[in-house]
């Protein structure tokens, strides 16, 4: 009986596996090229833009910047204008930092690792649907509520803490009655920073590691000491991005703090009347601003946005030194 047998060529085999192989490659590498230039021509166009709104802002602020107080029509020259404006900027952006970080910080994790689910999803939902109210939502409502309600509480830190030697002259003796002051904007703007910060410090904290987390819990930590030791490290870097993108949103806020605060000199009580923010000051003016006027209020929005570019230098070089220790490594 003879039984027939099939035989295959490994040559041929070989051939069609290296054929087949360098087909896909160079498809591979045609995406891959095609890929990296549609990133590097994204990189250049940012980069173009940039420079454009330096030179725009330089070019336009320049007059207002070398002019005199009598060409700009005011007891100071550009920098005595400017100057309360980058007080009240950088105070209000302070204030909401320090009070946004740590509650956004702690919702993030309630949602991460403490809440179930059934609570935990709708929360996040929540969260994310405050980052996308417009700000002039915020404004009218700091402006028509949340300013008034606040006013009792005003009318006690100005009859109990203005006796606080070095702070004491934040909170009194005199206090706004209708709120609209700057503590009341640097709160609003707290709470518009608010989501923006929970949202990024939550996916982070999904994503530390698992193995992390249960070699923690294993050697018998806590869960707060588990978070300390795994979730904090990993999410180092992050948080810091988190933070730096919500300050990044406190400095330009415009119509929010515009609505809110009421407009005056520079002052160092926070629950008085006065101070304002470079964007309101841009805000108010601007519509109605020709000639050496118009070219202040540029030369105002060229400091801010040399702060801005500011801010974000300190917070790479603050990552960088953040993620010399995360997860993966």
């Amino acid at each position: 009986m003879s039984q027939s047998t099939s035989t295959t060529d490994p040559e041929a085999e070989a051939s069609d596996v290296t054929a087949l192989v360098g087909s896909g490659s160079s498809g591979g590498r045609f995406g891959d090229k095609l890929f990296a230039g549609i990133t590097l021509t994204a990189g250049i166009v940012i980069l173009v833009v940039l420079a454009g709104v330096a030179i725009f802002l330089v070019r336009d602020a320049a007059p207002a910047i070398v002019a005199t107080p009598e060409e700009l029509g005011r007891d100071t020259g550009f920098f005595g204008y400017v100057f309360p404006l980058i007080i009240g900027t950088l105070v209000a952006s302070a204030i909401a930092l320090v009070v946004a970080t740590p509650v956004a910080i702690g919702v993030a994790l309630f949602i991460s690792h403490f809440a179930p689910r059934r609570i935990a999803q709708p929360l996040g939902y929540v969260i994310d649907l405050l980052a996308a109210i417009p700000s002039v939502v915020y404004g009218a409502w700091g402006s028509t509520f949340f300013g008034p309600a606040l006013v009792p509480a005003y009318a006690w830190m100005a009859e109990n803490l203005n006796w606080i030697p070095i702070i004491g002259n934040l909170f009194g003796p005199d206090y706004s009655a209708a709120g609209r002051t700057l503590l009341t904007a640097s709160l609003v703007l707290a709470v518009m920073i608010l989501p923006i910060i929970t949202s990024l410090c939550r996916e982070l904290f999904i994503q530390t590691p698992k193995l992390h987390e249960e070699a923690a819990l294993a050697l018998g930590a806590t869960r707060w000491r588990m978070i300390r030791a795994a979730v904090f490290p990993f999410a180092r870097a992050g948080i810091v991005s988190a933070v730096m993108l919500g300050l990044g949103r406190a400095l330009g806020e415009t119509m929010a703090v515009t609505l809110v605060l009421s407009q005056g000199p520079l002052t160092a009580n926070l629950l008085a009347p006065g101070n304002s923010t470079i964007p309101a000051e841009i805000a108010l003016h601007f519509p109605e601003a020709f000639g050496i006027n118009r070219q202040l209020l540029i030369g105002a929005g060229l400091v801010l946005f040399v702060i801005t570019m500011l801010v974000n230098m300190l917070a790479r070089v603050i990552i960088s030194k953040s993620a010399e220790f995360s997860g993966a490594n």
